[in-house]
């Protein structure tokens, strides 16, 4: 009897048939995250630019190539991004227009007057645009060139200015539509989804730096560069929230949250760095005897930084470094350390304290944002960029200056295509005056027009010109369009891509009425590389040093920042000096790069100490005004003036000046603990603790003299 076949087992074949589906889908899977991201992103950026090309034909514009230039410009990787810099970009063509209208107005057949009237609000804009460094910025920009845009045509032919403004507000309006409506609506990545995972991402990095720290397995120079990219990811997840504002899921309840998330990473990454520096000097040469003591303490917390920080987490934490700490006490009074080391010791556990409490909030608050929670936060300080002056009026003068240098230029060479030049002087003067590393991305551009000048010639000429209606029009121009879109999914090719698509969009999206006039067409594309090479050599040659992130202008506004804690309202105003130091290190990190230098670093380095400086004058302030008139009333206000000095002049006598204040602080403070209240003791040791942080931090900033051990407050 033959055995029937067993059919419950799969055929070898099917295995392999299944193995392979599944290894495909994996593939896929792969190519989607990564290769497939930026195809998709370049097939919304087509849809976007020929959708627009398509109606503005259909509604007869002048100039189609505005409106598809409009969404090359607006093709972002986020539906949030497209949306706010939309939003922007339509406000800022409104102001230009109607600053065009009004110069020719004031100006009309008035070409000297005129050009200067165009200088003075292009060197305005440009400034503004520098000042505000987001996507506000950006609006400047658009107000300074786009008056340029409308009113340099309209020089000879001023009763052709408000047919111009019309049109260009029509066309920029209808490119804004299409790249918004495409961008939201095919495939969306929505900004909140990537504000998330920012968030997740620099919770993870602060957690683990703050383990390392703690365990001692970074060095000096590492710390400075972690707290250098810190302040550059405290400015970009304040970037993504801004644009995920403006999606349609986006709660004002959320953005509240996001704004205290990072005031609290602000709180805990000060905190962090003033106890790492004390833990430094206690165990510089001769090591204090303490140190011992304080050791396992760092430990406990470091291995609390191993495990999910929920808030009954903390609590037990908390707890249990009360009874270590209140255990080291005990022994320190049986050691009888010198006074300093007993200083340096109370100062470290206070500090201590203040950092677990600093990471429970930061915690709390990213949990709950993870969670999505609704939270009940007090109304956070927003993030506000501040640029230094001198870079700010740099960048009016700059831009100012090259327009006037183009329209002496035009008048010299009497050359009929000069307006295109001046326009896109006017342009990357101002888009570049934003820019860390200005030069770098000129020059990206303008290797992206060269690109485009013998691709865009050879499209128009052979292929274009032989397209028989729409279809086939856009076949013959998709290649480089797609090529343009798809180089700026690479960063580091990004300004190549953008100059390349316009380039391409100027020359080659035909008009209503085309004419095919070879010297006409090397006329227009000579002139478009012609102005950006004006503006390069403007920031080559005028205030080179006055650029964004430059560091010492960068380090003379930390010192003014510092020097403002010393007066004015008290108001918000540590959250304030938190965000304008920050903001200055994230300008400092994207002008310095990947890998700074030691000039960056030792900008850090002051920076830091200064914050730390800060923190201490806005909490002996706090403290003096709720003072009555007596010795530590006094004696803190003394430290206050001394230190306002000091930053006013930084120097070996102002330094030593503050010290002397601080060390008679001491004294009068300790006297008034015995007799003050709990929660008036508690103020009191705060402030112990910042005048012996005051103190070493000054220590730290000068050679010590030999012999001297009073290093305490």
């Amino acid at each position: 009897m033959i055995p029937a076949p067993a059919t419950d087992l799969p055929h070898p074949a099917s295995r392999a048939g299944k193995k392979l589906a599944a290894s495909l889908i994996h593939q896929l899977r792969d190519w989607r995250a990564s290769e497939g991201e930026r195809w998709i992103f370049v097939a919304k950026a087509m849809l976007a630019a020929f959708s627009a090309l398509w109606l503005a034909f259909r509604l007869g514009l002048d100039s189609p190539n505005t409106a598809m230039t409009t969404t090359f410009i607006l093709a972002l990787p986020s539906s949030g991004m497209v949306l706010e810099k939309a939003f922007y970009r339509l406000l800022g063509t409104l102001v230009g227009c109607t600053s065009a209208l009004l110069i020719v107005a004031i100006f009309p057949q008035q070409p000297v007057a005129l050009f200067l009237a165009l200088a003075l609000w292009i060197g305005l804009c440009t400034a503004g645009a520098a000042m505000h460094r987001n996507q506000q910025s950006y609006s400047f920009v658009l107000a300074g060139y786009t008056a340029c845009m409308i009113a340099v045509p309209a020089i000879d032919h001023p009763t052709t200015v408000f047919t111009l403004a019309v049109t260009r507000v029509t066309e920029v309006g209808l490119g804004v539509i299409c790249a918004a409506v495409v961008h939201d609506v095919l495939f969306p990545r929505h900004q909140s989804r990537q504000v998330m995972r920012t968030v997740q991402a620099r919770y993870d990095s602060f957690i683990a730096f703050c383990q390392q720290t703690l365990e001692h397995s970074l060095s000096p120079a590492q710390i400075e560069l972690h707290h250098l990219r810190f302040a550059a990811d405290i400015a970009a997840l304040e970037s993504g929230r801004a644009a995920a504002f403006f999606e349609a899921a986006h709660a004002r309840a959320h953005t509240r949250q996001l704004h205290a998330f990072n005031n609290a990473f602000m709180s805990a990454l000060t905190t962090c760095y003033t106890l790492h520096r004390l833990l430094r000097r206690l165990r510089a040469h001769p090591p204090s005897p303490v140190l011992a003591l304080i050791e396992p303490l760092h430990a406990t917390v470091a291995a609390a930084l191993r495990e999910d920080l929920s808030g009954a987490r903390m609590e037990h934490v908390r707890a249990t470094l009360a009874r270590q700490a209140a255990q080291a006490q005990a022994q320190a009074a049986l050691l009888k350390p010198e006074r300093a080391q007993r200083i340096a010791f109370d100062t470290a556990l206070e500090l201590l304290d203040r950092f677990v409490r600093d990471i429970g909030a930061f915690a709390a608050l990213y949990h709950g944002l993870t969670q999505q929670r609704q939270m009940q936060v007090s109304d956070p300080v927003a993030y506000s960029p501040r640029t230094p002056t001198g870079i700010v009026l740099a960048s009016g003068v700059r831009a100012a200056g090259a327009l006037l240098a183009g329209a002496t230029l035009w008048y010299w060479l009497a050359w009929p295509y000069a307006a295109g030049a001046i326009i896109m002087t006017a342009i990357f003067c101002a888009l570049a005056s934003s820019s860390p590393r200005p030069v770098a991305m000129i020059r990206q551009v303008m290797a992206g027009f060269l690109l485009a000048w013998p691709l865009s010639f050879l499209c128009e000429y052979l292929l274009v010109v032989r397209a028989s209606g729409y279809p086939m029009l856009v076949l013959a121009a998709l290649p480089v369009f797609a090529l343009g879109s798809y180089l700026t999914t690479d960063p580091k090719r990004a300004g190549v891509g953008l100059g390349l698509t316009m380039f391409a969009a100027q020359v080659i999206a035909p008009l209503n009425q085309m004419q095919y006039d070879g010297a006409a067409f090397l006329s227009n594309t000579l002139a478009m590389p012609v102005g950006v090479a004006l503006a390069w050599a403007i920031f080559a040659v005028l205030l080179p040093e006055h650029t964004m992130g430059q560091k010492d202008h960068i380090a003379a506004a930390l010192w003014r920042e510092a020097l403002a804690i010393c007066k004015g309202a008290l108001f918000r105003r540590k959250h304030r000096f938190d965000h304008r130091v920050r903001d200055l290190l994230s300008q400092l990190n994207a002008a310095a790069g990947p890998a700074p230098g030691a000039p960056a670093r030792a900008v850090v380095r002051q920076g830091l100490t200064l914050l730390e400086l800060g923190h201490s004058v806005i909490e002996m302030r706090q403290l003096i005004a709720a003072s009555e008139a007596g010795p530590v009333r006094n004696a803190l206000a003394l430290c206050v003036d001394q230190l306002a000095a000091y930053f006013r002049a930084p120097n070996r006598a102002s330094s030593a000046a503050v010290q002397y204040a601080v060390l008679q602080a001491g004294p009068p403070i300790r006297e008034a603990l015995a007799e003050a209240t709990p929660a008036r003791q508690v103020r009191l040791r705060t402030a112990l603790t910042d005048l012996h942080s005051i103190y070493t931090s000054l220590l730290d900033q000068m050679p010590q003299v030999p012999g001297d051990t009073n290093h305490a407050a």
